[in-house]
């Protein structure tokens, strides 16, 4: 077995969510799952066949975000893994309607940071192993930076 890390950078103003599914329709649901939960979403979803002639299907609402979708899947070449690039929302937008869809066995990331993807490649395949979601922590935060989080999280109307 090789072991792998495939580094992902996230665009400005954009939105990665990695997870894992199990059949073939999942592109068709993912997508109806992001445009019933906010029609106006700009997003690109892409899944990796696992199997049959194994291609990397996608769908989405916008260009820019289903061609990142589609390179990002082709990094990862992991079976049943897909992804989804969004601009213009958060993940906390849509991410409960993404795992109540009924092939998605699993969320790995839902982040704008880069991340490190590690994939293990056997014989037959390859899988993803986890995600290092952006940097370690560099300490715990301080009174002030309590204020900060809650202000912002206010300031961007998550929060009364």
């Amino acid at each position: 077995m090789n072991i792998q890390e495939v580094e992902i950078a996230v665009p400005e103003g954009r939105q990665l969510i990695i997870g894992q599914s199990h059949f073939i329709k999942s592109v068709e649901d993912i997508f109806e799952a992001l445009v019933t939960s906010m029609p106006e979403i700009k997003f690109g979803v892409a899944f990796c066949e696992s199997s049959g002639k194994a291609l990397i299907r996608f769908d989405g609402t916008n260009s820019g975000t289903t061609e990142m979708a589609k390179d990002i899947a082709k990094k990862l070449s992991a079976g049943h893994s897909f992804v989804v690039v969004l601009e213009g929302a958060y993940p906390i937008n849509v991410l409960n309607r993404i795992k109540n869809v009924e092939e998605v066995a699993g969320i790995y990331c839902a982040t704008a940071n880069p991340v490190t993807v590690i994939i293990a490649e056997t014989g037959n395949g390859r899988a993803i192993l986890g995600v290092a979601d952006g940097v370690k922590s560099r300490g715990v935060e301080s009174e002030e930076d309590q204020k900060e989080r809650q202000k912002f999280l206010r300031d961007i109307g998550y929060k009364k």
